[in-house]
């Protein structure tokens, strides 16, 4: 074989494997549209007060924590009124923290009337922009949760704007402007979404990204939840990761009762997380020191935020009183992006939950990501 049929040779084995290898040829699928149908919002239990959008029900790929192809579902909502400022802006919204089970999924509760960020979702709508809001990997799509897996999560988000914008009927553009939402749970997917988009999404024009309440360090907060009321979202955050990296195996290091407890947590919706593990602690539920054990070490160090630094412009918030997501998290964060480069704008909310947090907060970060998308300058106060 001579050498210019051999390098041929090779060259097709080379695009054969890309697939495999996690190489430009699925990278260049993630957020395909699967499927677009057309659905209805609603405000209100019951399937009352209807929201005026246009909205479907997506199913879209994305991308997991570890580099696989996987397919992910959310809802696209599009105000009905034209845009008469340009291309209509697009919002990735990444919702709170809603469980572990597909019945939890923001899409369905925003089909049953029962999702209460559709709040903040409507001080964007009004403002003509459409927005994409994620499901997540895992929930109302086959397979566990990753919850708190933040590649996963980071993907989603920028996975679905990429989604949206290939919906035929919801006629956005590729060229809109981008931003980026979210607090709690949400609040680390848009952090994540800033981190990766430069090298995962990088032609997505992201103008800015407020994340809200940021769990950044998980084995923090995990020690910060241990015995308390919330400790059910410490051990769903355990059950996401073990979802996310086969290799943690959660369940080898359960007691009898640990096992029972977190198999039965695995479908479960936040109140049902708090009321049934409320006030446990790991050590009665484990059989070793599961965190320190090296692969979680490794993967709670993975899923740190605020390594390297989003090129687009960021507005973190958090509350003075949060009793879930300590506030010194979020000043650790802040000072971190800020080493590395970042264009920060921080404030404290004075609010004295983590949920007032999230609804103070909220019209701060709208009003903020409102000056990115009319193109002013991003002051910042690191």
């Amino acid at each position: 074989m001579n050498l210019r049929v051999r390098a041929l040779v090779s060259m097709i084995g080379v695009f054969l494997l890309l697939p495999a290898l996690g190489g430009t040829a699925r990278a260049t699928s993630a957020g395909e549209v699967v499927e677009a149908r057309a659905t209805t919002v609603y405000l209100a239990p019951g399937r009352l007060l209807e929201v005026p959008v246009k909205a479907w029900h997506l199913r879209y790929r994305s991308t997991s924590a570890t580099g696989q192809p996987n397919v992910v579902s959310g809802t696209l909502l599009v105000p009905a009124a034209p845009y008469l400022l340009g291309r209509r802006p697009v919002v990735g919204y990444a919702v709170g923290t809603h469980g572990l089970g597909d019945q939890c999924a923001p899409s369905a509760a925003m089909a049953n009337g029962t999702e209460a960020e559709l709040a903040i979702m409507s001080l964007m709508l009004l403002k003509g922009w459409a927005v994409a809001v994620t499901d997540y990997e895992g929930l109302g799509t086959p397979g566990d949760h990753t919850f708190m897996a933040g590649l996963a999560q980071g993907h989603a988000v920028l996975d679905s704007i990429r989604a949206a914008v290939r919906v035929p009927d919801a006629n956005l553009s590729d060229a809109a402007p981008v931003v980026v939402m979210g607090y709690s749970q949400g609040g680390s997917s848009a952090a994540w979404a800033a981190q990766l988009q430069p090298s995962y999404a990088p032609e997505l024009r992201l103008r800015g990204v407020a994340a809200g309440g940021v769990p950044a360090d998980l084995r923090a907060v995990a020690d910060h939840l241990d015995g308390t009321g919330n400790f059910g979202l410490a051990a769903a955050a355990g059950l996401g990761l073990d979802a996310a990296y086969p290799e943690l195996r959660l369940e080898s290091h359960l007691t009898p009762e640990g096992a029972a407890l977190f198999g039965d947590a695995r479908d479960d919706c936040v109140s049902d997380l708090r009321a049934k593990l409320g006030g446990r602690r790991l050590p009665e539920l484990t059989t070793t020191d599961v965190l320190n054990l090296p692969d979680w070490r490794v993967r709670l160090a993975e899923n740190r935020l605020g390594a390297s630094a989003s090129k687009a412009p960021l507005f973190l918030y958090h509350a003075t009183g949060d009793e879930i997501i300590p506030y010194e998290l979020g000043r650790t964060l802040r000072r971190d992006y800020c080493a590395r480069g970042a264009n920060v704008l921080w404030t404290g909310v004075p609010a004295g939950s983590h949920v007032l947090g999230a609804v103070e907060g909220a019209p701060l970060a709208v009003a903020w990501l409102a000056t990115r998308v009319a193109g002013l300058p991003a002051v910042g106060n690191c």
